[in-house]
C-alpha cells in the first residue's frame, strides 16, 4: 500500500510549531511535523491522537511523506537556525517546492533567502504570525508575503487556521518578497509602543496615585469594557490578580523590572530612520526597554540622586478619566506612526500593501488586536490613500478631544518625577505634526553656518549659502 501523503509540513515543534500543527489538523488538513529534538517529535505524536499527523523521526522521512509540490513551514528562531534548516532541506527538495519562514526574520534576510532559493527553482515566503501559543493553537493573525501563486497554494490552509472576526479570517496576501515579514516587524514595533504606554499608566497609578494591585486590576478591567478594549489591556487586568505560589504575594510584584526584547522593535525604528519616517513612540519604547536593562546602574543612581517621587494630591477619579483619555489618544498616535511607516515602506520596497487589509487582519488573533482597529480599517477603506491616520476626520477629532487629557497627564508625570517617555513622545508628535511652522529653519541655518550645507528659502526656489560670520 502507498504511504499516506501529507498536505503541509512544519519544521520546529516548540510550543508555537506544535500548536500550529494541531490547529491545522483540527481543520481537516493532514500535516507532517519534524524537530531535531526527537522528544518534541514524540510529544507531538502523543498529542496528535487520531489526527492526520505524521511525527517524523528524520528530515528525510518528513520530506518524503509530503505531497508534491511540497509546502514546508519553518517555525524556528530567526537568524542562523533558519539558514541551517534551509541548508538541510535543499538537497531533499525539487523545483517548485515551497519553503515558508514563519518566524520573526529580518525582512532583508528574507529578501536574500528568497533570491538565493529562486535560483534553485524553490519558492520562498515570509509569513508573520502573531498571537503567541494560544493563537497558534486556536487562531493567529497571519501576515503572508512572497510570490502570490505560492500563497494561493496554501491560502485554504491559512484561512482555515487563522483567527476569525465576524466570519472573516485574519489573513490576507500582503505583497511580494518580504512584505509579510515587514508588516510583522511593524506590528511588533507598534506592540512595543502600546506595551510601554500601558506600563507608564501603571507607574502613574501605582507610584503616583498609590493604587493597589486589586484597584489596578479593576481600572484596566473597566478600561477594557470601553473604547480602550484591547488584548493587551485585557491581559494587564488579569496580571494584577495573579498570586505567586512561592510567596503568596502578587506575582507581578516578584517580577524583576527589566524588560527583554528580541530586536523587532529596534528593527522597526532603524528602518523608519533609514527612510526618514518619524516613529517617536516606537523609538521611545525601545529606549525604555534598554534603560530598564540598566538595573545595576539604576540602583546606584537611585541612591546617588535621592529624588523623592511626589504623590498625587488631587481628585483621583478625575485623573483616572484623564489618564484613560491620554492612553486612548496615544494609542491612536502609535498606530498612526506604524501605519505611516508601512505606507511609505510599501512604496520604497515595492510591496503595494493594502493598509485596510493590514488593519483587518490585526483585528483578531494578534497581540495588538483592539477595538480601535475597526475604526482604522474603516479609515483606510474610505480613504485608501490616507498618508496618516491623524488626517482622518474621525480619528483626528478623537485625538483633539483627548489632547488636554494627554497634556495634563504628561505634565503630572513631570511634576511627580515619573518617567512617561511614550506619553511625552505621543504629545510631541501630535504637536509637531499639527504645526504649520517648526524651528527647523534655524537648524538649516546652523548647518549652513558650520558646514556650508546650504539652505532653502521660503521666497525662492533652489539652494543658498551665506557667510554667516561677516563682521
Amino acid at each position: 500500500m502507498a504511504k499516506q501523503k501529507y498536505e503541509i509540513g512544519i519544521v520546529g515543534l516548540g510550543v508555537m510549531g506544535r500548536n500550529l500543527v494541531l490547529n491545522i489538523a483540527d481543520h481537516g488538513y493532514s500535516v507532517s511535523g519534524y524537530d531535531i529534538d526527537l522528544s518534541k517529535v514524540q510529544e507531538l505524536q502523543t498529542e496528535a491522537g487520531s489526527h492526520a499527523v505524521n511525527a517524523a523521526q528524520s528530515l528525510e522521512e518528513f520530506v518524503s511523506v509530503l505531497t508534491t509540490p511540497r509546502a514546508i513551514m519553518m517555525l524556528v528562531p530567526a537568524g542562523r537556525v533558519v539558514d541551517n534548516v534551509i541548508h538541510d532541506l535543499i538537497p531533499l527538495l525539487e523545483s517548485g517546492d515551497l519553503i515558508i519562514d514563519a518566524g520573526n526574520s529580518h525582512f532583508k534576510d528574507t529578501n536574500l533567502r528568497s533570491k538565493t532559493l529562486a535560483e534553485k527553482g524553490i519558492l520562498y515566503m515570509g509569513v508573520g504570525i502573531s498571537g503567541g501559543e494560544e493563537g497558534a493553537r486556536h487562531g493567529p493573525s497571519l501576515m503572508p508575503g512572497g510570490p502570490q501563486d505560492a500563497y494561493e497554494r496554501v491560502r485554504p490552509i491559512f484561512e482555515a487556521v487563522a483567527a476569525q472576526v465576524a466570519g472573516v479570517p485574519c489573513v490576507a496576501y500582503l505583497g511580494p518578497g518580504s512584505a509579510g515579514h515587514y508588516v510583522k516587524m511593524v506590528h511588533n514595533g507598534i506592540e512595543y509602543g502600546l506595551m510601554q504606554l500601558i506600563a507608564e499608566s501603571y507607574d502613574l497609578m501605582k507610584r503616583g496615585l498609590g493604587l493597589s494591585n486589586d484597584e489596578l486590576s479593576v481600572v484596566y478591567g473597566n478600561w477594557n469594557e470601553t473604547e480602550l478594549n484591547a488584548y493587551l489591556v485585557e491581559i494587564t487586568a488579569h496580571i494584577f490578580r495573579e498570586v505567586d505560589e512561592q510567596t503568596g504575594k502578587r506575582l507581578l510584584d516578584m517580577v524583576l523590572d527589566e524588560a527583554g526584547q528580541k530586536g523587532t522593535g529596534m528593527w522597526t525604528s532603524q528602518d523608519a530612520m533609514d527612510m526618514q519616517i518619524p516613529t517617536p513612540v516606537i523609538d521611545a519604547a525601545v529606549v525604555a526597554r534598554n534603560l530598564s536593562a540598566l538595573k545595576s546602574e539604576r540602583n546606584i543612581a537611585s541612591g546617588k540622586f535621592k529624588v523623592q517621587t511626589s504623590y498625587f494630591e488631587g481628585n483621583k477619579k478625575a485623573f483616572l478619566s484623564q489618564l484613560k483619555g491620554a492612553i486612548h489618544a496615544s494609542m491612536i498616535i502609535t498606530y498612526a506612526q506604524g501605519m505611516a511607516q508601512l505606507g511609505i515602506a510599501s512604496k520604497v520596497h515595492g510591496y503595494n500593501i493594502n493598509l485596510g487589509d493590514v488593519a483587518r487582519i490585526w483585528r483578531g488573533g494578534c497581540i495588538i488586536r483592539a477595538a480601535l482597529l475597526e475604526e482604522i480599517q474603516t479609515a483606510f477603506h474610505t480613504q485608501p490613500n490616507l498618508s496618516n491616520l491623524l488626517n482622518n476626520d474621525h480619528l483626528s477629532q478623537v485625538v483633539i478631544s483627548k489632547q488636554e487629557d494627554l497634556r495634563t497627564v504628561v505634565s503630572l508625570g513631570v511634576k511627580l518625577g515619573l518617567p512617561v517617555p511614550c506619553l511625552m513622545a505621543s504629545l510631541a508628535y501630535f504637536d509637531s505634526y499639527r504645526s504649520d511652522w517648526l524651528p527647523a529653519n534655524l537648524i538649516q541655518a546652523q548647518r549652513d553656518e558650520f558646514g556650508a550645507h546650504t539652505y532653502e528659502r521660503v521666497d525662492a526656489r533652489g539652494t543658498f549659502h551665506t557667510n554667516w560670520e561677516q563682521d
